[in-house]
């Protein structure tokens, strides 16, 4: 029996089999944003429960996630990148970049600018800041969403508490 992603040396289709579709990718988004509840990652991503809860075993299987127990009753679990994870942020932020210049009109502006915190400079679509030319990583940097932004992700809550009531 073939394992997932070995009936091939290629790397990036082993890579695609676990980071290649569209929930796993805006659960590893949500991760980087600093959500770790499942309703948190659901709410913005609209995700199915069903859809997301496999996501997310997926990306525990792989190594990607780990989940750690916050409440005993009812038990709930909050996801944490593990250093497997947070190592996939140069695609994550790859794939920003690219959509910021390619799938959206110039007058939409940029979704969420990124400040070094070590100097506190815009670090624009890039992984070096513009202005002390360190190379930065997601820890790196402070995140400030556009207005526009904000207003989606406030407005994806909204109409997700309104449907399910209390979270």
């Amino acid at each position: 029996m073939v394992k997932l992603g070995e009936s091939t040396v290629c790397p990036v289709s082993r890579s695609l089999d676990i980071v290649g579709d569209r929930w796993t990718m805006l659960c590893l988004r949500e991760l980087f944003m600093g959500a770790t509840r499942f309703e948190e990652i659901q709410i913005q991503t609209e995700a199915t429960p069903q859809m997301l809860t496999s996501r997310l075993k997926a990306l525990e299987a792989n190594g990607m996630v780990a989940r750690h127990l916050y409440s005993e009753k009812p038990r709930r679990y909050e996801y944490r990148l593990t250093e497997k994870g947070r190592e996939v942020y140069p695609v994550v932020q790859a794939l920003r970049a690219w959509g910021e210049t390619w799938c959206k009109a110039p007058d939409e502006g940029v979704a969420v600018l990124y400040s070094h915190q070590e100097c506190g400079h815009d670090v624009g679509l890039d992984n070096v800041c513009t202005h002390c030319g360190v190379r930065v990583e997601r820890k790196d940097l402070d995140a400030r969403l556009s207005d526009k932004f904000a207003k989606e992700r406030a407005q994806r809550h909204a109409v997700f508490k309104g449907k399910t009531g209390p979270v």
